[in-house]
């Protein structure tokens, strides 16, 4: 292969994922999920967590191999998730990561996971123009960045001051009797339902709020909301529309993402918006998205729903990208940092 061949390990959370990309060319990625011993407990136990990634390291390397028709000795550079996630699950990655650097006397790259959430599109799209905005929105992140240049310099714009969007969507599936986790439930309730029918709250949107937190975000008053009105109306004694209470929220939630987003993008001259993150992967965030941009002439990229939860591909992308820019290795005492600032792109 005349492109570097990069290995990318992911562990920031649940999901042990292994991506093979050349290039800027996926060969594969292979996902092991331990999401079904977690929804026991209504969300994700890191303990649980980091024992799963253990137990699937090396059979989903294996596996992505083989589909992949190559040898770990034909990789060029190790690239893994540093951080931000969960100590113990990052440490699984990163701790395999020397490993496979040391044994096969190869590069290693630690990686940021936002930045990787925007790499990933790379693969589907193209190169990414520079500059590009990136909306990232998963159970842990809520996330307006701006990105010169994806390799070393990005900016934070805002970000949540609370609850995350994806963790919204968790605690309001659970008050609605929805299964673990809640943001696919409840895409897939809200479709029957009416996003107009009850008026929940736009987080950091009054006059006010927009000066001091302009492109944050916050979900928790809207998650408290939604738990009030629920419970008023089963005190009454009246069946909770459970559609049109998924259909309402979903909204506001996508309502808010979206316009803070594109208003970033046109205040900040850039033509080019990126969604990332599992939540990106909701269907009405991608249309109302997709409606605003058009309108405000911004063209939208939205890496396939695959794509947009935790995954090795986007580690090995950002990795690849890195290495053919001449990017330097990170040093084989690379720690895992849980809580590693977006704009630290690699350790």
């Amino acid at each position: 292969m005349n492109e570097p061949l990069v290995l990318g390990l992911e562990t920031s959370c649940d999901e042990t994922g292994v991506g093979l990309v050349s290039g800027q060319t996926l060969l594969f990625d292979a996902i092991a999920s331990s999401v079904e011993e977690h929804a026991r407990f209504g969300g994700v136990v890191p303990e649980v967590a980091s024992r799963a990634h253990l137990e699937a390291m090396v059979p989903t390397i294996d596996r992505a191999c083989r589909e992949a028709g190559v040898k770990l000795s034909d990789v060029d550079a190790i690239a893994v998730t540093a951080g931000p996630g969960l100590a113990g699950s990052l440490l699984v990655g990163v701790a395999a990561a020397k490993a496979l650097a040391i044994g096969l006397d190869r590069p290693l790259y630690g990686i940021n996971h936002l930045a990787a959430h925007v790499a990933v599109d790379i693969l589907e799209h193209g190169p990414l123009p520079e500059p590009a905005m990136g909306l990232l929105v998963s159970g842990g992140h809520s996330n307006l960045l701006l990105v010169p240049d994806i390799t070393q310099d990005i900016q934070s714009l805002g970000a949540t001051i609370d609850d995350a969007a994806g963790e919204a969507f968790d605690k309001v599936a659970r008050l609605l009797g929805l299964p673990f986790p809640g943001g696919p439930h409840i895409d897939r309730m809200a479709r029957e339902g009416n996003r107009i029918a009850i008026d929940f709250p736009r987080g950091l949107t009054s006059g006010r709020d927009l000066q001091r937190h302009r492109f944050d975000y916050s979900f928790s008053g809207l998650k408290t909301a939604v738990a009030r009105w629920v419970q008023a109306r089963e005190a009454s004694g009246e069946p909770v529309p459970v559609a049109d209470v998924a259909a309402s929220f979903q909204e506001a939630v996508v309502d808010v993402l979206t316009r803070k987003a594109v208003k970033a993008c046109q205040e900040h001259g850039v033509q080019d918006l990126l969604l990332g993150g599992g939540v990106a992967a909701n269907t009405r965030l991608r249309a109302l998205a997709n409606e605003r941009c058009e309108a405000a002439g911004i063209r939208l990229r939205v890496p396939s729903p695959g794509l947009c939860t935790d995954n090795g591909a986007m580690v090995a992308a950002l990795g690849s990208e890195i290495v053919s820019k001449g990017g330097e290795a990170s040093r084989l005492d690379l720690r895992a940092d849980s809580s590693q600032p977006v704009e630290q792109v690699r350790a």
